[in-house]
């Protein structure tokens, strides 16, 4: 198989996964980079009340309701969805998937337990008022404050592994050239990572009100042009993997630069998501690099790009068969 022949982009002879596949890697991305962004300023300010700042609160909605709309998307997504209980409860440790059913029921209850240790005093009011039966909650939320350091810690490297994961998940698919790569996971993690900041930045400036120049903004800036880089790096290895390759590795090489899919990464990954917010971030002045709007702007520019890299990675790692 040398170029592909069929003019549909969406729709090739070789797909196994499809839309669904890229929003949910996707999904998972802004949950892995939210909450490990949110551990790290967690861990290097002393908050008086963590429940009332922001990139928390932000960690809280975007670590759980992306993970829990991805979560659903996968079980629709299946040919029997009736039968996805079963993966929850009999694990394969042969299969990536299995695995990651694991990784996820795992992660969402340190994430439950960290969130629940957090606000723990809004938990309280709310169960004296709407459900005081079940108040002994409280007395297990106070136990679980004992073991807050170790839970940060494990939460932390959970939600690094499940970033990582998502990368794995696609190079398990061996007989895909392009997909069969060992950079493909840590790619997946550096822009699940940016994803990440780039949606609590929207969160605390939309949600949250607060301004640009704010101390969580000003920290949030530290991590933006580090991780543009690192992706930026990683997806010079990927292809240059590729190129080295030899083989039906230089053909997915040509067919994933060729055609509609090659638009998508020259103008989607990297121009919107890549150059614009890196180009943004290093030549912008103070006044302009800490402007609200200017930030939603910056920051949408890099949802656009992860989400398009999760659907070139996916589609165009689907054109060659080895």
């Amino acid at each position: 198989m040398t170029m592909p022949t069929y003019p549909v982009p969406f729709h090739t002879p070789n797909l196994v996964w499809d839309s669904p596949i890229a929003i949910y890697l996707f999904l998972l991305g802004i949950s892995s980079g939210a909450v490990q962004l949110a551990i790290a300023y967690k861990r290097s300010h002393k908050l008086e009340n963590p429940s009332q700042n922001w990139i928390i609160r932000a960690a809280a909605v975007l670590g759980s309701v992306p993970t829990l709309i991805g979560l659903t998307i996968l079980v629709f997504h299946l040919a029997r969805p009736w039968t996805f209980w079963k993966l929850m409860f009999n694990y394969q440790f042969n299969s990536v998937m299995s695995m990651g059913v694991m990784l996820f029921q795992v992660y969402m209850l340190f994430l439950v337990v960290w969130c629940a240790v957090i606000f723990k005093e809004d938990i309280a009011r709310l169960l004296n008022r709407f459900l005081p039966k079940l108040s002994f909650l409280v007395k297990w939320i106070t136990a679980c404050e004992r073991v807050m350091g170790a839970t940060e810690v494990i939460l932390f490297i959970l939600a690094a592994v499940l970033g990582a994961y998502t990368g794995f998940l696609l190079s398990a698919l061996i007989s895909y050239p392009m997909l069969n790569n060992p950079v493909l996971p840590a790619l997946f993690l550096a822009s699940g990572t940016s994803s990440g900041i780039a949606a609590t930045f929207l969160f605390i400036l939309i949600a949250g009100r607060l301004k640009g120049d704010s101390h969580e903004s000003h920290f949030i800036h530290k991590f933006e042009v580090p991780i543009m880089v690192t992706e930026l790096g990683l997806i010079v290895c990927f292809f240059v993997g590729l190129y080295f390759g030899g083989g039906q590795k230089v053909v997915a090489l040509e067919n994933a630069f060729s055609g509609f899919w090659g638009a998508v990464f020259w103008i989607g990954v990297m121009l919107i998501g890549i150059i614009i917010p890196l180009l943004a971030n290093l030549a912008a002045k103070a006044e302009l690099k800490y402007n609200r709007n200017f930030i939603i702007i910056v920051s949408i520019c890099d949802l656009i790009g992860v989400l398009c890299l999760r659907y070139y990675i996916l589609y165009a790692g689907q054109l060659t068969v080895a």
